[in-house]
């Protein structure tokens, strides 16, 4: 990009938590954020709470249809996209553990944490190819790497250990079009889905991702990283 260019960078789930602080950070930088959100009310408010260069979009990544309607409004905000930022995710499992889970539930996991972000990726491959240099984070889970998997949330689990095969098939698939693909673990972080209890701050979990967005070497491709470090998928 040349100097004059702001970094522009869509980010999934950006209404809060992790999603939230990623913004922030990338705001603070003085990046341009496009923020999505299940609704588009729910947009609009973190969007009004981080009160800078953030454009709203209503998107559910487990659903076909959204993703299309989210690309279209993308479009008419302008046809370059630097960085993508898959944080949008969900933790379906309740009670259950690898012996008793349903097959819906399973696949609740899979549409939204693997198959939303490929998905993702797909749609939004003609802006990033516009971007001279072009990234995409996926935010995965140590619950994801072949030695953190346990036999409690099955669904997260599973569909966090595809998401990362899913990020070396798409680096290895876009690296001759430069663009760069990486996953993350945030670590354990106080969201609605990590709880009140977790030792670390949405500002923490939100580092890697806006290091990996703005900083990080471009050599890193097809790396799954957790405080800016490189860990084994």
């Amino acid at each position: 990009m040349g100097a004059a260019s702001i970094t522009r960078v869509l980010v999934t789930g950006g209404n809060r938590g992790i999603g939230f602080a990623i913004a922030q950070g990338l705001l603070a930088k003085g990046c341009e954020v496009v923020l999505t959100a299940r609704s588009l009310d729910s947009a609009k408010q973190a969007a009004k709470e981080l009160q800078g260069a953030v454009t709203p979009i209503a998107l559910d990544i487990s659903n076909d249809r959204s993703i299309r309607a989210a690309v279209e409004t993308l479009r008419q905000t302008g046809d370059r996209l630097d960085v993508l930022i898959n944080n949008a995710g969900v933790y379906p499992d309740d009670n259950v553990n690898i012996l008793t889970i349903s097959r819906d539930m399973l696949m609740t996991g899979m549409q939204t944490n693997t198959f939303g972000v490929i998905r993702m990726v797909q749609a939004c491959l003609p802006f990033l190819e516009q971007s001279q240099d072009a990234r995409v984070i996926n935010m995965s889970s140590g619950m994801g790497a072949l030695d953190g998997l346990t036999t409690t949330a099955p669904s997260y689990g599973l569909s966090k250990l595809a998401l990362n095969g899913a990020t070396l098939m798409l680096a290895q698939s876009l690296s001759s079009k430069g663009i760069v693909v990486n996953a993350m673990c945030p670590g354990w972080v106080q969201t609605d889905m990590g709880g009140a209890s977790a030792p670390r701050s949405p500002e923490q979990g939100a580092d890697t991702a806006i290091w990996l967005a703005t900083e990080a070497p471009r050599s890193h491709n097809g790396k799954f990283f957790r405080d800016r470090n490189v860990i084994s998928f």
